[in-house]
């Protein structure tokens, strides 16, 4: 049966492992729409297929819209005159080739040559297909190399990043990315492989070179050389926007209403939009809500809730525990609560009625205000009454 995984996957497991050895049958499809990483995944399968030595003259590439399957055929039939066995022929944006030369192809997979493999390199691919049938059959091997939208799927795919990550620091950057780095990175940048992997190759150069943060270790130069740490990444990684952002959702969790507004106001100003904003607002504050929940759900069943381990498996990164543990005691259990339920009417009605730049800034002004200390009903109860 032909092997389905995913392009994360398949460079996690080629980078344990020799090359020249893969078994992908006659043919490896690669599909999906993330470039960087279906760059990566061929340039494995090339290596796997027919190894480093030869690998020029036993790997042909083809552009689909003008390949011919003749010349595909022959690329991988022909016994090259300085021996070697395997040939492997790749066909670029194939979409089209696969719709032309259906037949011929299904006749390939049926029949293959001795040692041949075709890589097709496609947009999509349906696994329900006479062809997709018949490479399955055949043992061949479907590599799926895009970023899922949502769900577990999305879940499965930030995990896998995250150890590609740890290993691409390895190699070829040289350097160790802590996994709490690794997982401030995702954070702060889009679900990008190439952006991740620039960002990796740049901290891998300032880990070298900076001196270290932790005060009086000027002899921990050597010892941390080379190690990317989660400061370092929150220190250089996103740009002024990134930060003044992280700024602001910091000022909005300490209830300073005053810094939080002035920080919102800057960043819209350079043209950040309210509706993005509300994102990045959201990734955090949700996280106060689920610990929150989780206390109230340790406290029902009988359990002393800690604050901390809730936190923490709210998805809060380690060495933001104390401020965070910090920032939800100010918030309260009861305004904690109702943040979902916040965020959802900020984000209809920026969708709907407040859908304009200027109204949509209204809803970022309310969350802030709702979370200020002078909004929290705890101060309010013993604040000393006036005439």
């Amino acid at each position: 049966m032909a092997k389905a995984d995913s392009g994360l996957n398949f460079l996690l497991a080629r980078q344990s492992g020799p090359t020249g050895d893969a078994d992908c049958g006659p043919l490896c499809v690669v599909s999906g729409d993330e470039a960087f990483l279906k760059r990566e995944v061929l340039l494995a399968l090339r290596g796997a297929l027919v190894g480093e030595g030869d690998a020029d003259l036993a790997w042909s590439v083809f552009v689909g819209r003008e390949a011919d399957w003749r010349d595909v055929r022959d690329a991988l039939t022909a016994v090259s005159l300085f021996g070697g066995g395997a040939r492997a022929a790749l066909v670029e944006d194939a979409d089209t080739f696969v719709t032309a030369h259906r037949q011929q192809l299904e006749a390939f997979v049926e029949k293959p040559p001795a040692g041949a493999t075709l890589v097709l390199d496609v947009k999509s691919w349906n696994g329900s297909t006479r062809l997709a049938k018949a490479a399955a059959s055949a043992g061949g091997l479907a590599i799926k190399c895009q970023a899922p939208d949502r769900g577990a799927e999305l879940a499965a795919y930030k995990r896998q990043t995250k150890q590609w990550l740890v290993a691409r620091a390895r190699h070829p950057h040289g350097a160790k990315l802590e996994p709490a780095a690794a997982e401030t990175l995702l954070e702060l940048l889009p679900l990008s492989l190439g952006v991740l992997d620039q960002e990796v190759a740049k901290l891998a150069l300032l880990a070298v070179t900076e001196k270290p943060s932790v005060a009086g270790a000027e002899n921990r130069q050597a010892a941390t050389a080379g190690v990317i740490d989660a400061p370092l990444v929150q220190q250089h990684v996103g740009g002024w926007r990134t930060r003044k952002t992280w700024d602001m959702i910091d000022a909005m969790a300490d209830g300073d209403a005053a810094g939080a507004l002035g920080q919102l106001d800057r960043l819209l100003l350079a043209g950040e939009q309210p509706i993005g904003l509300l994102a990045q607002v959201g990734s955090t504050l949700r996280r106060f809500s689920a610990a929150a929940c989780l206390v109230a759900q340790a406290e029902a069943a009988g359990r002393r809730g800690s604050l901390r381990q809730a936190i923490e498996q709210a998805g809060v990164i380690k060495f933001k525990l104390g401020d965070a543990e910090r920032q939800l005691k100010q918030i309260g259990r009861g305004r904690a609560a109702c943040i979902d339920r916040w965020l959802l009417e900020a984000d209809l009605a920026m969708k709907g009625h407040n859908s304009t730049p200027a109204r949509a800034r209204i809803e970022l002004e309310r969350l802030i205000a709702r979370l200020s200390k002078a909004a929290d009903p705890r101060r309010a109860a013993t604040r000393p009454a006036t005439r």
